[in-house]
């Protein structure tokens, strides 16, 4: 909608874990480095934890992006699985060709059978599985026995769990002691700071192909940092809003009172004024269409 106005090449603040938006903040990048090195240690468990919003699924998909052509890796987005159906998505991942009516026992031989294929290939595996504070205890275990499997100098599946601080409290359960035991590598993402927030909207203007002068003044990145907490996807949000509101006034840069308004659409309020101000954020909005709609007559 407001690209050419700004004069972007695509649009900065979406909130799909695009990689080439990837920003090292020292958060993200100490996080990137703790999974890069546990990887190429070879250790069997790795856990990531941060708040939802913080950018856990980009850190994933960056992460496995960055590992090399030495490994192998295995995405599962949606871990909420039985062993058995947890299993069948890992062969999948693999690209291990099974018969629709294989039994367990044919099931963990045929992985192992491709696991250590794998290995004496000089290949690494690497299964990541995202939002892991929804495995089933059961699909853990059936996990930690999976990683019991080893060469003489690694093992043969590392396990990479990226999930919400409720994943902690998941795996204190004393049925899976055991693999809490071996988790040699951990790192909680948090929220931007005041000062990485600005080089983070910078970083996703700049990425997006813009190059002009300030966009957001300082005073509307204050409000957007108070706003979001520091949350990169509700400083997306907030920032797409500021930026579609600004473009329906006809404005060039973002101010305070833009962010106000996406703020207000986005986070609850206790102020009484939060209706005055939706219904003006929704009147900007309707002038926003109504401007691109004059644009491209």
């Amino acid at each position: 909608m407001y690209q050419a106005h700004f004069g972007l090449g695509e649009m900065p603040f979406g909130i799909t874990p695009d990689t080439s938006f990837f920003f090292t903040s020292p958060h993200s990048q100490q996080a990137l480095n703790t999974l890069l090195v546990a990887a190429r240690s070879g250790e069997g468990f790795i856990k990531i934890t941060g708040e939802v919003g913080t950018g856990k699924t980009l850190l994933c998909r960056k992460f496995m992006a960055t590992l090399g052509p030495g490994f192998v890796t295995a995405y599962i987005p949606n871990p909420y699985l039985e062993p058995r159906t947890l299993m069948l998505a890992l062969a999948d991942e693999l690209e291990l060709p099974l018969q629709r009516d294989v039994d367990q026992h044919q099931l963990l031989k045929s992985l192992t059978l491709r696991l250590m294929d794998l290995a004496r290939e000089g290949k690494q595996v690497v299964m990541c599985l995202d939002e892991a504070q929804a495995i089933p205890l059961e699909s853990l275990e059936a996990l930690r026995l999976l990683t019991n499997l080893e060469t003489e100098k690694r093992k043969l599946l590392q396990i990479v769990l990226f999930g919400q601080p409720e994943l902690n409290q998941h795996l204190q359960a004393n049925s899976i002691r055991q693999l809490a035991q071996r988790i040699t590598f951990h790192y909680h993402l948090g929220p931007l700071s005041r000062d990485d927030l600005e080089y983070y909207l910078a970083h996703r203007l700049r990425v997006a192909g813009y190059a002009g002068s300030r966009l957001f003044s300082r005073s509307a990145i204050g409000r957007l940092f108070k706003a979001s907490g520091g949350i990169p996807r509700l400083v997306n949000i907030m920032a797409n809003k500021s930026l579609m509101l600004c473009f329906g006034e006809g404005k060039q840069q973002v101010t305070r009172r833009h962010v106000d308004m996406a703020a207000v659409d986005t986070v609850p309020s206790r102020s009484g004024l939060r209706w005055a101000w939706l219904m003006a954020g929704v009147s900007l909005l309707i002038a926003a269409c109504g401007l691109t709609w004059a644009l491209t007559k």
